[in-house]
């Protein structure tokens, strides 16, 4: 089957729609069209539910996604192949990983840290935790790198270093006064997190635990979008929040935040996912996962 014609389908089933599709991938809507009825007439079945605000996959269209992606990853792998050319690994991480701790060991394998068999070409996508995860189960990332959150990993994965936990404030915060920051005051406080179901939702219903009975408000809450924006709002007096160091360790040591003296979780796991049937990049990602293991997390390679 023409990839060309599974490319179309894929990339209408990401975006939602035919016209951002063609936009994507630079053909005219008649023309996108054309291919998509093309291939619902060799397989003989509507694909796409097309209306007004968009198109959808029909049932059929459901079915035939995953072998769509599956088919195109092979012919990519295939073309890359032939041309001499190095396998690709996709990797996926949480921002705060992806910027402060992943580029390191990206940079040492492209150096060949772990041998010319490891030897890929990489692409990172940096998202939130949900889409990276959708994107490994649709087969379009290898690898993922995430903080803990305390939900069950899709399939092979495992602990690849720990990162300490921070409880943080602004410096003119009241809970930043020394012994202000007593089981009372910390259930009253306003925490801040980055997305519903992050790391620091987590760590802050561990804390609940260690709060001598005075359980956290729940409901007083502020959800934002990155780790980055929560730590600017709480640098603003905003709340406080529980939060990996790495994410913070550059506001600590300029001052803009300062680290409180409380019970709590004292690390948090970095995980990392993979898919399996990796294929020529499974040397490449277990090269990728020694490397991680001998390299704490916050720490830069020698």
């Amino acid at each position: 089957m023409d990839s060309r014609l599974l490319q179309a389908f894929v990339t209408v089933a990401d975006l939602g729609g035919i016209s951002p599709a063609a936009e994507k991938l630079g053909y005219a809507q008649s023309s996108l069209s054309a291919q998509l009825g093309r291939l619902e007439r060799e397989l003989g079945v509507a694909l796409l539910h097309r209306s007004s605000s968009g198109a959808t996959p029909t049932e059929a269209g459901l079915t035939l996604l995953p072998y769509a992606r599956e088919a195109l990853d092979l012919d990519e792998r295939m073309r890359r192949a032939v041309a001499g050319l190095r396998p690709r690994l996709r990797v996926g991480a949480q921002e705060t990983l992806a910027f402060h701790w992943l580029p390191d060991l990206l940079t040492a394998l492209d150096h060949g840290a772990a041998g010319r068999a490891a030897a890929v070409d990489v692409t990172l996508t940096v998202d939130t935790r949900e889409r990276l995860r959708e994107a490994l189960s649709e087969g379009r990332l290898d690898l993922l790198f995430l903080y803990d959150n305390g939900a069950p990993a899709p399939g092979p994965h495992a602990v690849i270093g720990r990162d300490r936990v921070v409880l943080v404030a602004a410096p003119g915060h009241p809970l930043a006064e020394p012994g202000a920051a007593t089981p009372e005051a910390l259930a009253a406080a306003l925490f801040v997190f980055a997305e519903e179901g992050c790391t620091s939702q987590m760590l802050y219903s561990h804390l609940g635990s260690r709060l001598d009975g005075a359980a956290p408000v729940e409901s007083r809450t502020v959800v934002t979008g990155s780790k980055a924006a929560l730590g600017r709002m709480i640098a603003q007096g905003r709340g406080v929040g529980l939060l990996p160091r790495l994410a913070v360790a550059a506001d600590l040591a300029s001052g803009d935040l300062v680290a409180l003296d409380v019970p709590g979780p004292a690390t948090v796991a970095v995980q990392a996912w993979w898919r399996p049937g990796l294929g020529p990049v499974e040397p490449s990602v277990q090269a990728l996962l020694r490397l991680a293991r001998r390299h704490p997390v916050g720490q830069a390679l020698s």
